[in-house]
């Protein structure tokens, strides 16, 4: 068992990682419909570079295992907030579905930040 944590830490940081790295480009081809969206909850529009750039950037690092740690942990705060600020309606069971979801890949994201991205990364950081 001890020969497979290594690969399975990286398994696991990829597809940790690969939502973020979908959504982040899809906002880039979607971009003034995900601007018009946050804008609706009260979030500015010109936030979303920095949005995609946490999403594609950050989700790009993890997979590499660079500055994994840190990233995971900036990841895992934004997750739990975009949670509480877009999908914290529990009379839609698919905003419930999705709060959830943010809930359990924050929870992904710390226990990365708390045990690393294995031996098969870039650094350790």
């Amino acid at each position: 068992m001890e020969n497979l944590r290594d690969p399975a830490k990286l398994v696991g940081r990829v597809m940790l990682a690969l939502i973020f790295v979908i959504m982040g480009y899809g906002k880039i081809n979607g971009y003034d419909g995900t601007a018009g969206y946050m804008e609706s909850k009260g979030i500015p529009g010109m936030l979303l570079p920095l949005v995609i750039l946490l999403e594609l950037g950050g989700g790009v690092l993890i997979m590499l295992g660079f500055f994994s740690r840190y990233t995971a942990l900036a990841i895992a705060v934004f997750t739990v907030l975009t949670a509480l600020i877009f999908h914290f309606d529990f009379g839609d069971r698919g905003q419930t579905i999705h709060f959830w979801k943010n809930i359990a890949i924050a929870g992904g994201m710390l226990m990365l930040f708390a045990n690393g991205p294995g031996k098969m990364a870039i650094n350790d950081k």
